[in-house]
């Protein structure tokens, strides 16, 4: 595989920004981002978290035997493997895409050829394969860092930095109390005791790991973002090695511009009073325990006022 790869991975709990983030940076001419969550884990990820979060937003898990054909299989990603597959069955089915699998899969196997089968090369090949596939991508020929975004994966930003050398992760945190309101329209919700306990573990990782990770762990405020997002996005983008860019200022689809970020996310129209307006869908007993049950962190991410 030529050249090193550079690769930003956006985290971020269910309803905290993830969506708006990736498609804010997909217009940018630098950037390859992935279609839709990029959903790396493997079912071989078992450990302290997996009662928590799903295995499909984990860094995978290889098993020691096996083949790059094989490894290819194991990869969740869900979003996109249903779009491509059974376009019918997804939510994506009237998003244009021109990506087929099996092609997808011929270039991941031929990407490692006489190369280990690390996790550092499998999920590069992953990400490079992907971008080389998908045949309808908008092209700058500027591209020089790939994009991906997994929920909660920031729980596992210390393998990601330390597996690729040249890999970033931007965990975006967004107050609790719009994100659980806006969990709370999903079809299968979460109870507010099982979405807040995610919600810590995420953004408890994000301090500690930006605390110990400083120069490629990075934190952003969903509130910040919406605010300004060209300024927001560009402060991070500049410590990976990216200018600033106009198209930051409109959340795209392939470099074309969305009305609205749905379906990618809960979030539909990400502006700071549609956030504020959020918030406020919760009843006060809601509000209370939200607040009970985060006060540790709220204090840490500017939100103890709110």
């Amino acid at each position: 595989m030529a050249g090193e790869f550079r690769f930003l991975m956006i985290s971020a709990m269910y309803e905290n920004g993830g969506n708006t983030t990736q498609r804010l940076l997909d217009g940018h001419p630098e950037l390859i981002s992935y279609p839709f969550e990029s959903q790396p884990g493997t079912k071989y990820v078992q450990d302290h978290l997996t009662s928590l979060y799903p295995v499909k937003y984990r860094w995978p898990v290889f098993p020691l035997s096996g083949t790059p054909a094989e490894d290819y299989e194991t990869i969740i990603d869900e979003e996109c493997k249903v779009r491509i597959k059974t376009p019918q069955s997804s939510k994506f089915r009237d998003t244009p895409l021109e990506l087929d699998d099996r092609e997808r899969k011929r270039i991941f196997v031929g990407l490692m050829e006489g190369r280990p089968r690390t996790r550092a090369n499998l999920v590069e090949a992953f990400f490079r394969a992907s971008a080389e596939a998908w045949k309808d991508r908008t092209r700058s020929a500027r591209e020089s860092v790939y994009v991906g975004y997994s929920p909660i994966i920031g729980v596992d930003a210390d393998k990601i930095v330390e597996d690729l050398s040249h890999a970033h992760v931007l965990n975006v945190v967004r107050n609790p109390w719009s994100s659980y309101a806006d969990t709370k329209k999903r079809a299968l919700p979460l109870s507010i005791a099982h979405y807040i306990t995610g919600w810590t573990v995420h953004q408890h990782s994000a301090l500690t790991f930006a605390g110990k990770y400083t120069d490629r762990v990075h934190i952003l405020r969903y509130e910040d973002i919406v605010a300004d997002p060209v300024g927001a996005l560009s402060g991070v983008l500049a410590k990976i090695g990216v200018a600033s860019a106009p198209s930051l200022a409109r959340p795209s689809w392939n470099g074309k511009v969305l009305d609205q970020v749905y379906p990618w996310g809960t979030i539909r129209v990400p502006t700071p009073e549609a956030n504020k307006a959020t918030a406020g869908e919760l009843s006060a007993a809601e509000r209370d325990e939200v607040r009970r049950r985060t006060e540790p962190l709220l204090k840490a991410f500017g939100y103890a006022e709110l």
